[in-house]
């Protein structure tokens, strides 16, 4: 959100000079990385060539960037099974209570016991990942989505419906996590936060089909059952197409299997810029050295032992439960019964769930473009702020006499509540998939579903109960959890908008003070900025990567890119060595956020 005080020339041309009067070393170093990248190239290219072709090499996309597109936006279908449960069962739920007999107890339990399920599905997400990899853990999860629909589709009781629900819950739990990951590791820096926001627009896409599904069988015998089962479509299709995907190459480069990640790059990424060759060469460097590292010691215990581990995963978990306490799928599993209450029939509070459903759906577009412009802390701390005043709104509608008014509010206040679509929906899964290094990727994002999933529960089991214990004005003014994370966030979420996997881990090598101190001291400029109307430093819209194009237009944006240029150079250096001279180069502010 925030750009501190642009590098003036002379301040520029003063480091660059400290830079080679200080560290002949580091140029020695420098053009020796540039050697060894290059016979490392020819090497792994050579060995290609000696290899038979698979059927994993696709000539559909010419483009490396298109084929890296279409992997995203397919895998993310997985955020549409989920966002489909999530609806469904809003729907389903004013009609299988009734065919069931079931008491307001059991209609709790059938609706929560997803998430719980969802916490086994996050237990095993790592042995899965770790084992058969990122992309055959999405086809496993596809499987017990497709099983735990037909088991819901046909039940007869209640304790088939909730066997239904808890397999599903299984599979949305291992793809909750897969997903994201498997988006993250085959990006590219550039894109890498819209196009794993692209999960989180499948997610609110899957929210509006399922209002729209519930809608098309509401006057169909035995509608429940065709809303549930209807899940199955997208499963499959899901299921299929990943057969077809290739394996994520960061976890092929954790396995060993060199050559094939890099035809895996070379297919989906390319080769074709400097950066490129670089982020694979620095990734299989350390991906290598970290693996036989972690072979000598027992990885979960780096939670602990390592600072740079027990911050990216205390950040991320805080972040995720406080994201789970601020409501938002308490409301979309009781949409429909929140507007019943409101006054509507059943039949009509279908209809109208569509509404909020769609908004939900179009509020997620500003994330998957602006997330790698303005970044991660920009589009929380700019729009958390809406989310808090639509909790306050959707709350205090309940109040009016008038039905109209009481609808008319509800409906404004939850679609403003929406802003979490292009906020805090996206960023949770941005965050998750990119503050843990390889090696511990896997056991990271488990500790993060699993908190998920245990937020998603705790949230939705006692819904029914707070709603008529509390009121439904008091039960979302008891939503605050979005002014503490509004807070959170200004203080100790570090900004890795334009940075690869691997060079996030400088990031994180800092202590909690200095991320906190310099946040505020952003903060505190961009504050500043923000009063005098400077609205182009409080909101940096153009990324680094495209200042060079606009490096030509003037001389201040020309040292900008000069000195983003030399900063992600001088990080790439530093991360394969571990000397003084890295040591040196560290502790300047080039490598800082």
């Amino acid at each position: 959100m925030e750009k501190g005080a642009a590098t003036t020339k002379p301040e520029l041309e003063e480091e660059i000079q400290c830079i080679r009067v200080d560290s002949e070393l580091g140029k020695e170093e420098s053009n020796s990385y540039l050697e060894e990248m290059d016979e490392e190239f020819d090497r792994l290219e050579k060995e290609l060539d000696g290899q038979k072709k698979t059927f994993a090499k696709f000539t559909l996309w010419k483009k490396p960037q298109t084929f890296m597109v279409a992997v995203a936006l397919f895998a993310s279908t997985g955020g549409l099974l989920y966002g489909i449960d999530l609806s469904l069962i809003s729907g389903a739920n004013l009609y299988f209570p009734t065919d069931l007999h079931l008491s307001s107890s059991q209609e709790s339990q059938v609706v929560s016991f997803m998430p719980l399920g969802g916490v086994f599905g996050g237990l095993i997400l790592y042995p899965l990942n770790e084992i058969f990899g990122r992309k055959y853990t999405i086809i496993f999860a596809c499987i017990m989505y497709t099983i735990g629909a037909v088991i819901e589709a046909a039940s007869q009781s209640y304790g088939m419906l909730i066997s239904g629900r808890l397999i599903l819950g299984t599979g949305v739990g291992i793809e909750l996590g897969s997903v994201p990951m498997y988006i993250a590791e085959c990006s590219t820096r550039r894109w890498r936060g819209g196009l794993v926001s692209l999960y989180q627009l499948m997610i609110d896409l899957g929210l509006l089909f399922g209002y729209i599904d519930a809608a098309i069988f509401a006057n169909v015998s035995g509608n429940w059952r065709y809303i549930l089962g209807s899940s199955l479509l997208f499963s499959s299709i899901l299921l299929f197409g990943m057969l077809f995907f290739p394996e994520s190459p960061r976890w092929l480069m954790r396995k060993g299997r060199k050559c094939d990640a890099y035809r895996v790059w070379k297919q989906i990424r390319g080769f074709s810029s400097i950066d490129e060759k670089e982020e694979f060469f620095v990734m299989e460097k350390l991906v290598t050295e970290e693996r036989e590292e972690a072979e000598k010691r027992i990885v979960w215990f780096d939670f602990i032992k390592r600072p740079r581990c027990r911050r990216a995963a205390i950040i991320s978990i805080v972040f995720m439960i406080l994201v789970e306490f601020s409501g938002i799928n308490s409301i979309s599993y009781y949409e429909s019964t929140l507007l019943e209450k409101s006054g509507l029939s059943p039949q009509k509070a279908l209809y109208a769930s569509m509404g909020p459903g769609g908004v939900y759906f179009l509020a997620t577009f500003p994330a998957v473009f602006l997330m790698d412009r303005w970044g991660r802390r920009a589009m929380i701390l700019t729009l958390l702020p809406g989310i808090i005043i639509g909790c306050l709104i959707t709350g205090f509608s309940f109040l009016a006499s008038s039905l109209s008014v009481r609808e008319g509010i509800y409906l404004w206040g939850v679609c403003l509540y929406f802003f979490w679509a292009s906020c805090l929906g996206p960023t949770a899964w941005v965050i998750a998939s990119e503050v843990f290094p390889t090696y511990l990727r896997s056991h990271g994002i488990l500790l993060h579903s699993v908190v998920n999933m245990l937020g998603n529960f705790a949230t939705a089991y006692p819904f029914t109960k707070m709603l008529h214990s509390l009121t439904p004005t008091g039960l979302f003014c008891g939503f605050y959890a979005c002014c503490v994370l509004w807070i959170f966030s200004l203080i100790f979420i570090p900004e890795t908008k334009g940075r690869t996997l691997e060079q996030i881990k400088s990031i994180y090598s800092q202590s909690m003070f200095e991320i906190a101190k310099i946040n505020i001291k952003n903060s505190i400029e961009a504050a500043k900025n923000l009063v005098h109307f400077r609205w182009d430093l409080v909101w940096e819209y153009t990324p680094d990567y495209m200042l060079s194009k606009l490096a030509q237009k003037s001389e201040r944006t020309r040292i900008v890119f000069l000195n983003t240029r030399l900063r992600f150079a001088l990080h790439n250096v530093c991360l394969l060595n571990k000397n003084a001279c890295t040591i040196f180069l560290l502790n300047r502010r080039y490598l800082c956020p």
